[in-house]
């Protein structure tokens, strides 16, 4: 009989242990896992009769929802590049989606007609919005996409058009501006999306006199974000493709490699803040 009580300890014992080692095994799938294993995806919907054609990319190993990353573009529209960073971002373990914001999933080749189709979304901010809205609205159809958890990320006009999403859409976790404008023709409404401004030092399109309007509204609006400012980096430093381009139309755009792997480490940091 006197057995009974040490019998019940050592029971007691053993499930603590096994409910403490399940509740690290439950921890760790709950992790952003990388993967070399992923899906692409050509995800086409109607917008007032223009049929947009997206780009996703996620991990197939997984059915565990993830969190959702979108990718805006350059104002050359949806190409290569963009949908090869939501490829290196599904890599990480994240759902990304590439946002056609023209339509047709349309790419131009020459600053003249880019500059035509991009103007209109600093002109009519919420017109941006209506064109991410929809895209996002496809996204959290699939199942493995977590809806909770939803970042954008922008690169130039895609990096401004990312803080314009920052200033209008309060259930974003956080956006990421690589060398993009910092004004978007909208004030911030909310002070809940956390931002990271991956700005180059030396960028002839963002002046003095933008960043500092820019820190002053994020400041008033006691919004939490980061500027980073890269050494020797032009506009569009993070496209190699960039430094061919500006040779050819008289661009003061070039790619830096040290800035582009820097920028995007950082990057990384900031999403895994955030989706905490």
């Amino acid at each position: 009989m006197k057995l009974y009580p040490i019998f019940s300890m050592l029971c007691a014992v053993i499930l603590f242990f096994s409910c403490a080692d399940n509740k690290k095994t439950s921890e760790k799938n709950t992790e952003i896992a990388p993967s070399k294993n992923i899906k692409t995806e050509d995800v086409v919907y109607n917008i007032r009769g223009v049929n947009y054609k997206s780009f996703a990319a996620f991990p197939a190993d997984s059915d565990q929802p993830k969190p959702v990353v979108m990718v805006i573009p350059e104002w050359w529209g949806l190409t290569d590049y963009a949908k090869n960073r939501a490829k290196q971002l599904a890599e990480l373990g994240y759902f990304a989606m590439a946002v056609d914001f023209y339509g047709e999933g349309k790419v131009v080749d020459n600053p003249e007609e880019a500059g035509k189709l991009a103007q209109p979304f600093y002109q009519i901010p919420i017109n941006a919005k209506m064109i991410f809205d929809a895209a996002k609205a496809h996204v959290v159809t699939f199942p493995n996409a977590d809806n909770s958890k939803i970042a954008v990320i922008g690169y130039c006009f895609g990096g401004a058009q990312a803080l314009n999403m920052a200033r209008q859409e309060s259930d974003l976790k956080g956006v990421v501006s690589f060398h993009g404008n910092l004004e978007t023709g909208v004030r911030a409404k909310n002070n809940k999306v956390r931002i990271l401004v991956c700005n180059g030092a030396d960028d002839s399109f963002v002046s003095p006199a933008e960043i500092a309007s820019f820190k002053k509204e994020m400041d008033s609006a006691k919004i939490n974000y980061q500027f980073i400012n890269y050494p020797n980096s032009l506009h569009s430093f993070t496209n190699p493709a960039s430094t061919e381009m500006g040779k050819k139309f008289n661009l003061k755009i070039a790619y830096n490699k040290e800035a582009d792997e820097k920028s995007w480490n950082d990057m990384k940091t900031f999403l895994a803040d955030i989706f905490k």
